[in-house]
This record gives structure tokens, sequence and C-alpha cells, in this order.
């Protein structure tokens, strides 16, 4: 039944700054009117709804206003700089410098993460399956991407 996550929403304070934002990360613009806007983050498939509006500074927890992007591994490599290059600081998370990805390990799984911020402090982050379903998931395994090294 169900395939995929098809929309997330977010809400902003400032809709033409968030669509600048947005646009920076490759993002399409699928639909707009005078309070909400729409982006293709896979056109057909899935979409982000930012809504302006006074209540932006809901306290952040990660149950609200954060979004995951998934990328491929070879994107995540390159991300930290692709976010600099659009004048986009990463941030810690976890406790972890962002000098690069870092490895998120929730067994039998483990992804690659970097997190940033969009304009409103809404929690974004672009993320890439590195093992799914796999009982040899080192949870001992390194912080960072670069350090880390699949189980045979």
């Amino acid at each position: 039944m169900i395939k995929g996550l098809y929309e997330a929403h977010l809400p902003v304070k400032d809709l033409s700054r968030s669509i600048e934002f947005y646009e920076k990360l490759g993002l399409e613009l699928a639909s707009k009117n005078e309070k909400v806007v729409f982006f293709w983050i896979e056109k057909g498939k899935s979409w982000l709804g930012l809504w302006e509006s006074e209540k932006v500074n809901t306290p952040y927890h990660p149950s609200l206003r954060h979004i995951a992007f998934q990328v491929d591994l070879n994107d995540i490599r390159q991300a930290k700089h692709w976010l600099l290059e659009r004048g986009i600081e990463v941030r810690e998370e976890f406790g972890i410098t962002p000098k690069e990805p870092i490895v998120l390990l929730n067994k039998p799984h483990a992804h690659a993460a970097i997190y940033f911020h969009d304009p409103d402090g809404n929690s974004l982050e672009l993320i890439t399956p590195l093992q799914i379903d796999d009982a040899k998931v080192d949870v001992n395994n390194k912080s960072y991407l670069s350090e880390w090294k699949e189980k045979e």
C-alpha cells in the first residue's frame, strides 16, 4: 500500500527568502500562492510545502521542523563542499564536528548524513544509506564517513 513519503511541511517567516534558499538546494518550484509554496523534491513523487507563518518560532524537536533529503553516496561525500559553495553552513549534530558527513549507526542500519539549517532554523539533513538490515553493522565504527568501512 504505502510506497514512500509524498510531502512534508515546514513553517517559514519570509516566503521570498525561503524560496531563494530552497532553490539554492536545487529544488524546483512546483506551486506558489500568497502564503504557501511547494517544491518538488522528486517531481511527481515527493514535495516540500513551506508555509509563511508567525508560528515559525515553535521550539525545535526532531519530530517537528526536520526534513531529511536522500542523496546517493557520491553526493554525500561532496555535500559539505556543495553546501558551502551555496553559502550554507553545515552544523554540528550529536556532538560531532561537521568536518565531513557523519555515520549514524542504528543497528541493523547505517547511514551517512550531514546537517544544516534553513533561514528559519528548520533542521535539514542530507542522508544516504550505507547498510540496511545488516546484522554486521558495527556500532563501534568511527564517526566520519572517511573512516567508515563496510563489514565483510
